[in-house]
């Protein structure tokens, strides 16, 4: 059997974000995780490209424009979604996390989702550092599984 390593070797790799401005606070703070874990894993910083939207359900658009384009071995989404007093959360929620899932699955470009879905600012804060971090290996991983496939 052959078995594909995990590879987290970012070298060379191009990656694109898009970041919610949503809420600002968690949005820099996810975005700070991620370009210090993309920098670890050896992700130029010439190599990354920022795009900021208004809200998470903005993002995806921006990915799909990313990821047709042919300029990015991998893309990341940042964001948060915290829970209100209204159905909206849940509408924004589902939304974002599927159109981000269809935007991968249709331009075969991995997209590493850390749009964050809380009750409350504080749980979003306490998981920002984590989840940017872990999008950023994701991304990487990822983009690294499908070139050992190609």
């Amino acid at each position: 059997m052959k078995e594909i390593e995990k590879n987290l070797n970012g070298a060379g790799m191009r990656i694109g974000i898009v970041q919610s401005r949503f809420n600002p606070t968690v949005g820099e703070g996810l975005l700070a995780a991620c370009r210090a874990q993309l920098a670890l894993h050896g992700v130029r910083d010439a190599d990354i490209t920022l795009a900021t939207v208004p809200g998470a359900l903005e993002i995806a658009l921006l990915l799909q424009r990313m990821a047709q384009s042919g300029k990015f071995d991998a893309l990341v989404a940042l964001g948060v979604v915290v829970r209100g007093d209204t159905y909206h959360f849940e509408i924004v929620a589902n939304e974002s996390a599927r159109s981000v899932g269809e935007v991968q699955l249709q331009c075969g470009v991995p997209i590493a989702n850390a749009i964050l879905t809380t009750d409350t600012e504080e749980q979003a804060e306490e998981r920002m550092n984590i989840k940017g971090a872990e999008a950023a290996s994701v991304a990487i991983e990822m983009a690294n599984l499908l070139k050992e496939l190609a």
